[in-house]
């Protein structure tokens, strides 16, 4: 075999074969297995294989005399009441600082609702002024447009449909404000849903971490 071919399954095989056989696992016997392979081959990949195969020694057993063991237990238990004083005083301090949250919170979703309700009236507002301006529009556009035609008719000057054609695009652009000014409101309205969403979750996670350490205090 070449000592190029060597492999780390050829050497784990060649060291489960020695141990199976109840011989001991070597680098010498491994190489003689494997037709004389390379020792630094064979050693790298045996030490891989006896650190997977590697049983952990047995833990000595303690025999501790019983007035010594009473002695450790109350002093565990004192330990651990004293170290458990220092959580417990944390965990109150939590539960305050928690309610203190959770009214803050309370009160800043009641303004939030306000500032909905107050976002809601303004888009109505802002709807009912789009109507009325579609209105006028049309009732001024109808009225150029006769008024265009009649003076057309009349004295055939193009300097005055020019005019009305001006009047008529003003108008149209007044228009389009209005219309961006809408567009405006809804997306604050949108942004205030949103941030509404945001905070009611916020909420709902603080109250849930509430009644678990209340759960678990109680526990």
């Amino acid at each position: 075999m070449s000592r190029q071919e060597v492999t780390s399954d050829q050497v784990a095989e060649a060291a489960d074969s020695l141990q199976n056989d109840g011989k001991r696992v070597t680098i010498e016997a491994v190489c003689e297995l494997l037709d004389g392979a390379s020792v630094n081959a064979v050693h790298k990949h045996l030490s891989a294989w006896r650190a997977a195969h590697a049983k952990p020694a047995p833990a000595p057993k303690l025999d501790i005399p019983e007035p010594i063991a009473t002695a450790l237990g109350k002093w565990a238990q004192q330990l651990a009441e004293e170290a458990g004083a220092g959580v417990r005083d944390a965990l109150a301090q939590s539960e305050e600082d928690l309610e203190v949250l959770l009214k803050s919170g309370e009160q800043f979703e009641a303004e939030r609702e306000e500032l909905l309700a107050q976002v809601a009236s303004l888009t109505e507002e802002v709807d009912q002024l789009s109507t009325e301006l579609r209105d006028a529009r049309r009732i001024a556009t109808d009225a150029l447009v006769g008024k265009a035609k009649d003076q057309l008719a009349i004295e055939g000057k193009d300097s005055q449909l020019a005019d009305l054609r001006l009047q008529i695009e003003r108008n149209v652009a007044a228009a389009a404000a209005l219309s961006d000014a809408r567009l405006n409101a809804e997306m604050e309205l949108v942004g205030a849903v949103t941030a509404r969403d945001n905070f009611a979750a916020e909420i709902k996670e603080l109250r849930a971490r509430l009644a678990s350490r209340q759960t678990d205090r109680a526990s």
